[in-house]
C-alpha cells in the first residue's frame, strides 16, 4: 500500500515541480535538455528491457507486437487530434490566445491518461516496475509542465490560478494509474501481458516523438550522450536494487 501512495506522490511531484519552476524561474536550457534526454533514455530502456520481456512471459509474440503497435498508433492519433506541448516550444510562446491555451491544457490532461495507464499496468504486474515507470514519467512531466504554464500564465496573468489549473491535469494521470492498476489486478495474465505491451508502445512513442527530439542531443553531443547513459544506467541500477 505504501508503494501506491509513493506513486501518487510522484504523479503530483513532477507536475508541481514543473509548474512552480515555470512561475518562479526557468532553469537553464542545458539542464532542461539533459533532463529530457535522461527521461527519454529511461522510458525506452524500461520499455524494451522490462515491459516487453515481461509481456512475453504472459502472452505470445504476435499479440505483444500487435498491442505494442496499437500503443504507438493510438498515441499518434491522440497527438494528431489534440494539441500537445512539446518542451522545445518553451522559447516560442508568442501567441496567448484563449482558445489555443485552453486546447493546450485539455490536450495535456488527456495525454496524461495513457501515461497513468502505463504506470498502472506496470504496477499491477510488479510494483518495482511500476515505480520505475512512475519515476521516468515524473522526470518528463517537469519540462512538460514548465513549457505549458508559461502560455497559461500569459493568458490569465494569475500565478495561483495558472498553477491550480495545470495541477488539475495531474488528476487525469492519477485516474489512468488507478484504472490501470485496479482493472488489471486479478485479470487473466494474458490480458496483463497485452496491457504491458500497450504501455511499452505508449512510452516509446513519447520518447521518440517528444523527449529525445526536444533534447537537442546533436547540438551538445557530450551532454546528450552522458544524459542518455545515465538514464539507461539508472534503470539498470534501480532494477538491481528492487
Amino acid at each position: 500500500m505504501q508503494d501506491i501512495y509513493f506513486i501518487i506522490f510522484l504523479i503530483f511531484a513532477g507536475q508541481t515541480a514543473g509548474s512552480l519552476l515555470g512561475l518562479i524561474r526557468k532553469p537553464s536550457d542545458g539542464l532542461l535538455y539533459a533532463s529530457l534526454a535522461f527521461a527519454g533514455a529511461m522510458m525506452v530502456t524500461i520499455s524494451f528491457a522490462q515491459l516487453l520481456p515481461e509481456s512475453l512471459e504472459f502472452t505470445d509474440i504476435g499479440c505483444a507486437a500487435a498491442f505494442f503497435a496499437m500503443g504507438l498508433i493510438g498515441f499518434r492519433l491522440l497527438d494528431h487530434v489534440l494539441p500537445h506541448v512539446h518542451p522545445e516550444l518553451l522559447k516560442k510562446e508568442g501567441a496567448c490566445t484563449e482558445r489555443s491555451v485552453k486546447m493546450l491544457v485539455i490536450g495535456i490532461a488527456l495525454h496524461n491518461l495513457p501515461e497513468g495507464l502505463a504506470v498502472g499496468a506496470g504496477f499491477a504486474t510488479d510494483p518495482s516496475m511500476g515505480l520505475l515507470i512512475a519515476i521516468a514519467i515524473t522526470i518528463q512531466d517537469i519540462p512538460e509542465n514548465l513549457a505549458t504554464i508559461v502560455p497559461l500564465y500569459c493568458l490569465n496573468n494569475n500565478r495561483k490560478k495558472s498553477f491550480i489549473i495545470l495541477l488539475g491535469t495531474a488528476f487525469f494521470e492519477l485516474a489512468g494509474f488507478l484504472l490501470g492498476y485496479f482493472v488489471l489486478t486479478g485479470m487473466h495474465m494474458s490480458i496483463v501481458g497485452n496491457a504491458l505491451a500497450l504501455a511499452a508502445g505508449f512510452m516509446v512513442y513519447i520518447s521518440f516523438d517528444e523527449l529525445l527530439p526536444s533534447a537537442k542531443i546533436r547540438e551538445n553531443l557530450p551532454r546528450g550522450i552522458l544524459s542518455l547513459a545515465l538514464g539507461v544506467a539508472t534503470v539498470v541500477l534501480l532494477g538491481l536494487l528492487t
